[in-house]
């Protein structure tokens, strides 16, 4: 048996910490004098200090050191465990780095307000075409693309809060991080074919593109576009499944219709499951009604314009239950993917 300041050394925990962590029901000591309350651990309880000091330096919550400390006979549970933790540190790092790159910016303005963004029109153009059909109607609360610079990268955003779609492509990027909502009558002038580079000048009371020749010129939409990154850090889901566009397009055109309202605008319904293959199918209103978890719905409509979005061949559909967005995205392609809210049944 080892006293408490002995396994305070060996750990690098402090004795108040050990007595916390044994509060907590996390590291129980062996032993407790019961007249002078003072703790002995055993041998094998030095590691799990060890590894509760190591979790604890890197700001691991006191519920999953505990479960940790728990698993310590399979390792494998323990390592998964410290994988999570740090990929959840480093999606917490990349957004303080825009956060601090945004307060850069608020300090540069007076000196430098213009973002000169240059990338391949051609480029351009795909990644305008993938995600200008979830761009709201000029008359909706977000009537416009999202252009948002990064570390070399222009990631584009459109959504009219039923769907949402974006794409990343590699650009040049002069100039402090802009993050401007642009109208989608301007965005429409930049999506037809064009050759040689497209340059993009972007500050926050003008915007100016030059692609093909043509100059067009305009304002940023006066809108906050909402945080889009909390819909494409989704966890890992359930089912996903590989789908031929063509095919599902004919299963779309063949399936009975399925009718829904929403603010007195009627809409058709695509409800998605799987057969015992494990390929995608269309289900009928009654499978829905009797089987509401095993089935996805979305506005059909908004379907076929995301099939669209993702080009000819082949795509692949997250599906996560009846509640989740349904997700679209293009095999072995993580620069692009749409998103479709679910219709409740």
């Amino acid at each position: 048996m080892r006293g408490i300041g002995e396994v305070a050394r060996l750990s690098g925990l402090s004795v108040s910490a050990l007595r916390f962590y044994d509060g907590a029901g996390v590291l129980v000591p062996a032993e407790v004098d019961p007249t002078t309350g003072y703790r002995r651990y055993a041998d094998d309880q030095v590691r799990a200090a060890r590894l509760i000091a190591g979790l604890r330096r890197v700001g691991m919550p006191v519920a999953e050191i505990a479960q940790a400390v728990r698993d310590l006979g399979d390792p494998d549970s323990v390592r998964r465990r410290l994988d999570h933790h740090r990929r959840r540190l480093e999606d917490g790092l990349a957004d303080a780095k825009r956060e601090l790159l945004r307060v850069h910016a608020l300090l540069d303005l007076e000196e430098k307000l213009m973002t000169r963004i240059t990338l391949p029109a051609a480029a351009l153009a795909a990644s305008l075409n993938a995600v200008r059909f979830a761009a709201a109607d000029p008359a909706g609360l977000l009537p416009g693309v999202l252009f948002e610079t990064g570390d070399g990268e222009l990631t584009l955003v459109a959504t009219d809060r039923f769907r949402m779609a974006l794409a990343t492509v590699p650009a040049d990027i002069e100039g402090p991080p802009a993050r401007l909502s642009l109208p989608v009558d301007f965005v429409d002038e930049l999506r037809s074919p064009a050759t040689g580079p497209a340059v993009l000048d972007l500050a926050p009371d003008a915007i100016r593109a030059e692609v093909g020749g043509r100059v067009v010129d305009g304002k940023p939409l006066p809108v906050d576009f909402p945080d889009y990154r909390r819909l494409t850090q989704l966890t890992e889901p359930l089912t996903r499944v590989t789908v031929d566009t063509a095919e599902l397009r004919s299963m779309l055109a063949a399936a009975p219709p399925v009718q829904r309202e929403h603010d007195g605008s009627a809409y058709e319904v695509a409800i998605l499951g799987l057969d015992q293959a494990g390929s995608v199918r269309l289900a009928a209103e009654s499978e829905w009604a009797a089987a509401t978890e095993q089935h996805v719905a979305v506005n059909r409509e908004f379907l076929l314009e995301a099939l669209d979005a993702g080009g000819a061949g082949q795509l692949v559909l997250d599906l996560d239950g009846p509640i989740k967005p349904l997700a679209l995205r293009v095999p072995g392609d993580d620069s692009r993917f749409s998103i479709l809210m679910p219709v409740r049944n």
